[in-house]
């Protein structure tokens, strides 16, 4: 059984969500909240609460501060976003702040049920357009290993990732689940499980999230690469080519 809080200023829509995702087997509201504030005290109040469903504004704190509160001080709570608009900047501020997705209002409820159990299930909810602009808005994640540490890294297997393990992080990237990566990729569920237990050792990270970031900002430094290895190439020609005189008739 899935405990989780809603959190939600419209009473109608908290109340809704409330009433539909109780009708879920696995699912129980445990408690409905109107703010940020009130969502990160119910969090302490309630006992094993698993997934908090988070509108992103919200009067007073919102969802972006509600999520900061939960994630510093029950970082194993899972934090849905849930936003009647695709607001790219409260989005990220949200993910930056730890939650592990978001979802638009208008899905259908078993859509959102189901991103529930993704997040629960230690899953990412990101499109990968999100991920590529938090990960050029924030640096790289910290590291006791230097050489991760630094953004200027250009091959996924110089941090001492195998080729499966490269595999998972781009699906990661991609923002599938481990059932979603496991059929791509004909492996267990469980064997992805394990790869990405070993990624996030090797790479010093602390969740999926942290995983698509450091993927996209490796990819943006080697197209970045690519752009000015084929600017170098080209530029040595060009003052041989204005030096260059006219054969004489």
């Amino acid at each position: 059984m899935i405990r989780l809080i809603v959190a939600d200023d419209d009473p109608f829509i908290r109340e809704s969500l409330k009433l539909i995702l109780n009708m879920e087997p696995d699912l129980e509201v445990v408690d409905a909240c109107s703010d940020g504030e009130q969502a990160w005290q119910a969090v302490g109040r309630q006992e094993a609460v698993d997934a908090v469903l988070m509108d992103i504004r919200m009067p007073g704190c919102d969802g972006v501060e509600g999520t900061r509160r939960i994630k510093r001080d029950y970082p194993h709570v899972s934090v849905l976003i849930l936003t009647t608009f695709d607001d790219d900047e409260y989005i990220i501020e949200a993910l930056r702040a730890g939650a592990s997705g978001y979802l638009l209002k208008n899905l259908p409820p078993e859509r959102i049920a189901q991103g529930l159990r993704t997040v629960c299930e230690g899953n990412l909810l990101i499109h990968p357009d999100i991920a590529k602009k938090l990960a050029s808005l924030i640096g790289p994640p910290p590291s006791a290993n230097a050489s991760v540490s630094r953004p200027n890294s250009v091959s996924l297997s110089s941090y001492g990732l195998t080729d499966g393990e490269q595999a998972i992080v781009r699906k990661i990237a991609d923002g599938l689940s481990n059932k979603e990566i496991a059929q791509e990729l004909f492996l267990s569920e469980g064997t992805v499980k394990n790869y990405v237990t070993s990624i996030l050792g090797k790479l010093n990270l602390r969740d999926r999230t942290q995983i698509a970031i450091f993927y996209w900002k490796n990819r943006q430094f080697d197209e970045s690469r690519s752009r000015a290895d084929r600017a170098a190439d080209v530029e040595p020609l060009r003052p041989a080519m204005a030096s260059r005189k006219e054969p004489r008739v």
